[in-house]
């Protein structure tokens, strides 16, 4: 791998990325660019390396700061193109850790693609077609979205059927500070914000608890 590659996910995420690291995540790129000709799973006029690598994968990466890789089980709603699910595996991999991610996704195609990577980069996942709001009673897990549902949405979901989570992670857009401003009317959160690196607009919402009013 040139090693500009790996100074260029230092520069853009200051925190330690080892030449492993990059290794498979430089692969996990390759496998979006090569399927995104056959299905749809980023837009067409950004199915560049480079943006790729800053938009979705340091983006993805960003979470990491509020995840514990000690935990059981990481739940990703709305997996998609695997941001940020196949990066948190990838990291979980390189750190040796035993943190499972298990990947809800309607579309039969992205299951197809993200099992494909999942057995390409030998990563501990399960991917699963599956309406997340029919699951219950998961235990113990730390719930992760991005480009899933509005935030009310989540709350509402959790609330009934994942009351015993860690943590929820969500990645918040242009609108979000909006969204979460009438979300905190109807509801009590405990909450840390951390703001995006690869976006003026957007923030991390890390949400330790939550309550309706």
């Amino acid at each position: 791998m040139d090693n500009n590659i790996q100074k260029s996910y230092i520069d853009l995420y200051p925190n330690n990325v080892s030449r492993e690291t990059c290794v498979y995540l430089e692969k996990f790129i390759d496998l979006v660019v090569k399927e995104n000709k056959v299905i749809n799973l980023i837009s067409r006029e950004n199915e560049n390396k480079e943006y790729i690598r800053k938009r979705h994968i340091i983006d993805s990466m960003q979470i990491t700061d509020f995840i514990d890789l000690n935990t059981k089980k990481i739940i990703d709603f709305g997996s998609g193109s695997g941001f940020p699910s196949i990066v948190l595996a990838i990291i979980i991999k390189i750190h040796s850790k035993k943190t499972k991610i298990e990947m809800y996704e309607k579309s039969y195609k992205k299951c197809k693609f993200l099992e494909k990577v999942s057995k390409e980069l030998n990563l501990n996942t399960e991917v699963i077609q599956k309406n997340i709001f029919e699951e219950k009673d998961l235990n113990e897990i730390v719930i992760t979205s991005r480009a899933f549902k509005p935030l009310p949405i989540i709350l509402d979901v959790v609330e009934k059927n994942y009351k015993n989570y860690k943590n929820i992670i969500l990645f918040m857009g242009k609108s979000g500070k909006e969204i979460l401003k009438d979300t905190l009317k109807k509801w009590k959160i405990d909450y840390v914000k951390k703001d995006s690196i690869t976006s003026n607009d957007s923030f991390i919402l890390n949400i330790k608890k939550a309550q309706r009013i």
